[in-house]
């Protein structure tokens, strides 16, 4: 199955760095452009190593951040403020950055023991920001070498739903997850992938390519923006 009618032309970077703040400039011009005709921009965003770098540059763009309303895509469960959690990630390259004032920031309460109850909880938290059902204005999502996004892992039943906007993922790489469900990344009025790493080549090219049988290829394709270094684009 692919998408492949749907042209995904990628914008390839040097390398990581010069990718990563290229993401981060796209995001905060959407970021503005919406602001201008609305009251509060809606951006979740990703977890795992890739996005540190863009955080970092986003930080450092001049926006109302007050206004801007930060979401999560996905969140391992682990302990507050360790390495493993992406919040760690969003505080330290974003939040804590820069002296401007600090966005409204959404954190999934992977806390909660009760993790279906949790995910619940921050579907509504959508609803409350996003209106019903809610719409958010932009998603970054990375792109994992076995085609997972967010934590929507191949196999996972969190990929199989399609009636909630957040689920709960089973262990994956020693984490259970709770993560945005296909439904609402797909309601997004912007998707913005940011992929690097000679790793990322062969599943970055079935991306392109429209490959839906893997998770990452079930992404709508008719406003998603790839932004990729040359070791990822290597087999494009």
């Amino acid at each position: 199955m692919t998408q492949a009618g749907i042209r995904l032309d990628p914008r390839v970077l040097p390398d990581v760095e010069t990718a990563s703040k290229a993401a981060a400039m796209f995001i905060a011009a959407a970021a503005r452009q919406a602001l201008e005709r609305q009251e509060r921009f809606l951006l979740a965003l990703s977890g795992g190593r890739t996005p540190g770098r863009m955080f970092n540059h986003l930080a450092t763009e001049h926006l109302p951040w007050s206004r801007v309303h930060v979401l999560q895509a996905d969140e391992r469960v682990a302990p507050a403020d360790t390495p493993e959690r992406s919040l760690t990630n969003l505080k330290v390259n974003l939040l804590m950055q820069g002296e401007h004032p600090r966005p409204v920031l959404h954190p999934m309460p992977v806390e909660l023991a009760d993790l279906e109850a949790g995910a619940r909880a921050y579907a509504r938290t959508l609803e409350q920001v996003g209106g019903l059902p809610p719409v958010l204005d932009l998603v970054q999502l990375g792109l994992g070498a076995d085609g997972h996004t967010a934590s929507l892992v191949p196999g996972d039943p969190a990929t199989l739903v399609g009636d909630r906007d957040v689920a709960v993922a089973g262990p994956y790489k020693g984490c259970s997850r709770m993560t945005l469900t296909f439904p609402l990344i797909n309601r997004a009025r912007t998707v913005v992938w940011l992929v690097t790493g000679e790793e990322k080549a062969g599943m970055l090219a079935r991306l392109i390519a429209g490959d839906s049988t893997v998770p990452a290829g079930r992404i709508q394709r008719e406003r998603a923006v790839v932004f990729a270094d040359g070791a990822a684009a290597a087999r494009l």
